[in-house]
């Protein structure tokens, strides 16, 4: 790895790279990761390693105590009193972060440590953040049906052309982390959360292995609830300012419907016909009562928006400071006609 690097801007602590691993009940394989990490990191930047317990249950302490010593000095040790959730755990170890580059990374082994100084490389070239995609999934064919299908229709919501948005081995720039509130399932939406902020997102290919331990807590029914937490995203990242949009437009969509069911039955009437024995009377209005509804509440969302909004520009904010003029080149020239 070169020791030249871009990314190569320590902070306070003297730390270049913060890898976060949140983890559950993943004793046997938590020093094994350690010693992958520091062997990929080995020659170049300063890092550390921020292990954040959501609660685990199964000893891992003595795995950890079992370090080379030089490896455990590496290590920040966060930990839950009971399982809060993969959210709270990055959450918590964004906060503990010091390295001018943050990364994340499962403690289930299938992420291949190696791949570290890759993802590193891809911010080299100017991105905020990049996601390591598995290339090959090493994993049963019902979640990579249910993973296929979440990131397809988290494309087409956020206009992201990325492959595994959920992937949870990811590098990014410590501004990108910043601020970032993560809650619920939040996290496996940080891609389209940075993006929405203005930073250049991007991914690569990265080696994936077969789980060496237990098994996976992911399934079918949590790619489901994802299509919700999607929604909730897709609210809060195009609407949360501008309510009136969304339901404006969906009340347009119910008057416009409501009001061609009664101008037909308008015509129908008038042509002799009876509406007495006509259901579709009743859903014309019921469209239409809707419709006021929906406008009513985007009207409340925009006077919500109104009294609540603060002018916080600081997210987006790249750089800022007074420009300087350019250095002459030629010192011995000054004063020469």
């Amino acid at each position: 790895m070169r020791s030249d690097r871009k990314t190569k801007r320590a902070g306070e602590s003297g730390v270049d790279i913060s890898i976060v691993v949140p983890f559950y009940n993943e004793a046997p394989s938590l020093p094994t990761l350690v010693e992958e990490i520091g062997r990929a990191l080995e020659e170049g930047p300063t890092w550390e390693i921020i292990l954040v317990d959501d609660g685990s249950t199964d000893g891992y302490r003595e795995g950890l105590d079992g370090l080379e010593p030089d490896l455990v000095r590496r290590i920040r040790l966060v930990e839950f009193r009971r399982n809060l959730g993969k959210a709270s755990a990055l959450s918590a170890g964004f906060g503990q972060a010091s390295g001018s580059i943050v990364m994340t990374l499962d403690a289930d082994l299938q992420d291949d440590p190696a791949m570290i100084p890759k993802l590193l490389e891809s911010l080299d070239e100017g991105f905020d953040m990049v996601i390591g995609r598995k290339a090959q999934r090493q994993d049963p064919l019902v979640r990579r049906l249910a993973s296929w299908m979440f990131n397809s229709v988290a494309r087409l919501a956020s206009g992201l052309k990325l492959h595994d948005i959920n992937s949870g081995f990811k590098a990014m720039r410590r501004e990108v982390v910043e601020g970032m509130g993560l809650y619920g399932e939040m996290h496996r939406f940080l891609p389209l959360l940075a993006a929405w902020r203005g930073f250049r997102v991007t991914e690569t290919s990265v080696t994936h292995r077969p789980r060496a331990h237990g098994r996976s807590r992911y399934g079918p029914a949590r790619a489901w609830r994802g299509m919700f937490d999607l929604l909730t995203v897709t609210f809060l990242t195009r609407y949360h300012k501008r309510p009136m949009h969304l339901l404006g437009g969906i009340a347009s969509i119910l008057m416009f419907f409501g009001m061609a069911v009664s101008v037909y039955l308008f015509g129908f009437w008038l042509s002799g016909g009876s509406l007495q024995e006509r259901p579709l009377l009743l859903f014309g209005v019921l469209l239409i009562l809707l419709s006021g509804q929906v406008f009513t509440l985007g009207l409340l969302g925009e006077m919500i928006t109104y009294f609540n909004h603060r002018s916080d520009l600081t997210p987006y904010i790249k750089s800022s400071g007074r420009l300087e003029p350019p250095e002459d080149d030629d010192p011995a020239t000054d004063g020469e006609e």
